[in-house]
C-alpha cells in the first residue's frame, strides 16, 4: 500500500489495507489534474463481495486476491478479472502518473493524460507479470508503468519529429505489423504492406547518407528500384504472390503504412473501467460462483507455502543485490572466508593485506547485507526494528553465506 505521508501529501486517500472489496473494485476520479475521489464500480463490488460471501475464511491478504484474480484473467475463466485488477492497480497507475508528470515538465501532458496513459498499459503489465518470479502484483506495477510511460514519451517523441521515412525507417518490424494490424487491415494487406516496407528499407537506408531524422524523400528512381525488389520478393514472399505493382502504388501503400504507424504509437487512451456501449453494470450474470471454483480452494490451501516460498525468494534476491554491490576485496574476503574456509591470518596471506583491513572488511561486508535484510523485512513485512530481530536475522544471514557459499552459486 501507499505510505500513509505520500498518500496525505499529495490528497491521495489510502484504501483501507482490510477492505479488499474497496482494493478491487474503486477507480480514481481526478479533476484538474488533481486525485477527487474514489468512484465504486457497483457490479465489481458485487462480484468481489459475492466470492467473499460464500467463503467461510476469508483470505485478507492484497496477494492473495491479486494472484487470484490474475490467475483467472490469464485462464480467462471470468470475464471481470482484468477489471478488478484494473481497479487493484490504480494507485500504480497514479503514483506512476504523478512523477512522470512532475519529471517531464516540458510536455503538452499533464497528470490526467498520464493516468490515462498508464491505465491503458494495464493489459502489458498483466501480460508480463509472472507470479512465479514476483511476490506482489503491484510492486511489480510500480516498476513496470513509470518505464511504459518513459517509452510511449519516446515514441511520441520520435513520431513527432521523424518524417514518413524517417519515421518507416526507424520503427521496427513488430511495431510495423501491430500498427498495420491495429488499423484493421487484412492479413493479405497486412504481407503486402509489410513486404513494400521491407523493400523500402532495405533500399532507402543504402541511398541516404544522413543520420537525422527529417531525411529527404526518397526520389522516382528510388521508387521504381523498390518496386522493381518488391515485385521481385513477392513470389517466394507473399502467398498467393499477388499482381505486380507500380513504383505510384508502392509509395502510397508506404505512405498508409506511416499513417499508421503514427497512429499506433499515439494510440488513443480509453478507461479500462468505462462500461462497454450497452453493457449493464448492474448485470450480475457473469459473476463467478466461488463454490464451483477448484481454483479458489487450491490457492487457499497453497497460500501459506507460498507466501513463504515468495518471502524465501525475495530475501535470496535482497541479499545477492547487496552482494554483488560490495567492492571486488569484500566479495574476495567473503569468497575466501565462507566457501574456501580460510581464517583471517591465510587471507591476510592471501591477499598480503593486513589484518585490521581484513576484519574491517568482513564487518563491513557483514553489515551492509544485514542492513539490506532489515530493511526488507521492516518495508515488505512492516516488522518494527528490535534487539531480537537484529540477532535473529544475523543468525539468518550467517546460514544464508554458509548457503550460498558452500553450495558453490556464488563463484
Amino acid at each position: 500500500m501507499l505510505d500513509i505521508v505520500e498518500s496525505e501529501k499529495f490528497k491521495l486517500p489510502m484504501r483501507p489495507r482490510q477492505e479488499i472489496t474497496e482494493m478491487f473494485s474503486t477507480f480514481v476520479q481526478l479533476d484538474e489534474d488533481q486525485f477527487s475521489k474514489w468512484l465504486t464500480d457497483s457490479k465489481l463490488r458485487r462480484s468481489i463481495q459475492n466470492c467473499l460471501g460464500h467463503l467461510a475464511e476469508v483470505p485478507t491478504s492484497e496477494n492473495f486476491w491479486a494472484f487470484y484474480w490474475h490467475k483467472n484473467w490469464r485462464n480467462s475463466s471470468n470475464s471481470l478479472a482484468g477489471t478488478h485488477l484494473s481497479a487493484y492497480l490504480q494507485e500504480p497507475c497514479y503514483w506512476a502518473a504523478y512523477k512522470t508528470d512532475r519529471r517531464f515538465t516540458n510536455t503538452q501532458y499533464g497528470l490526467a493524460d498520464y493516468f490515462q496513459m498508464a491505465s491503458a498499459e494495464v493489459k502489458t503489465v498483466l501480460e508480463n507479470f509472472n507470479p512465479d518470479r514476483s511476490s506482489s502484483l503491484k510492486a511489480y506495477a510500480s516498476m513496470a508503468f513509470p518505464s511504459l510511460l518513459k517509452d510511449i514519451l519516446r515514441q511520441r517523441k520520435e513520431a513527432d519529429i521523424c518524417t514518413n521515412w524517417g519515421l518507416l525507417r526507424k520503427v521496427s518490424k513488430k511495431q510495423v505489423l501491430e500498427a498495420l494490424d491495429n488499423a484493421g487491415l487484412s492479413t493479405t494487406q497486412i504481407a503486402q504492406y509489410r513486404l513494400a516496407w521491407t523493400c523500402f528499407k532495405e533500399l532507402y537506408i543504402q541511398n541516404s547518407s544522413g543520420g537525422t531524422n527529417k531525411l529527404p524523400e526518397p526520389d522516382r528512381n528510388l521508387w521504381e528500384e523498390i518496386a522493381n525488389l518488391y515485385n521481385t520478393e513477392r513470389r517466394s514472399q507473399l502467398t498467393p504472390p499477388g499482381s505486380e505493382c507500380n513504383s505510384q502504388t508502392i509509395e502510397q501503400w508506404l505512405i498508409k503504412t506511416a499513417i499508421c504507424v503514427r497512429a499506433y504509437l499515439y494510440r488513443s487512451v480509453a478507461s479500462l473501467n468505462v462500461p462497454k456501449s450497452g453493457e449493464d453494470s448492474d448485470q450480475m450474470s457473469s459473476l463467478p460462483d466461488p463454490t464451483s471454483e477448484s481454483l479458489m480452494a487450491d490457492m487457499i490451501a497453497q497460500e501459506d507455502d507460498e507466501n513463504r516460498q515468495n518471502q524465501l525468494s525475495q530475501i535470496n534476491a535482497v541479499l545477492l543485490t547487496a552482494l554483488l554491490s560490495l567492492d571486488i576485496q569484500c566479495q574476495e574476503i567473503l569468497k575466501l572466508y565462507y566457501k574456501q574456509g580460510f581464517t583471517q591470518q591465510q587471507i591476510i596471506e592471501q591477499l598480503q593485506i593486513s589484518q585490521p583491513t581484513v576484519s574491517r572488511r568482513l564487518i563491513k561486508a557483514r553489515e551492509s547485507l544485514l542492513a539490506a535484510l532489515i530493511g526488507w523485512s521492516h518495508e515488505t513485512l512492516n516488522i518494527s526494528v528490535t534487539s531480537n530481530l537484529v540477532k535473529d536475522m544475523s543468525t539468518a544471514l550467517e546460514e544464508w553465506l554458509r548457503f550460498r557459499y558452500g553450495d558453490s552459486l556464488i563463484s
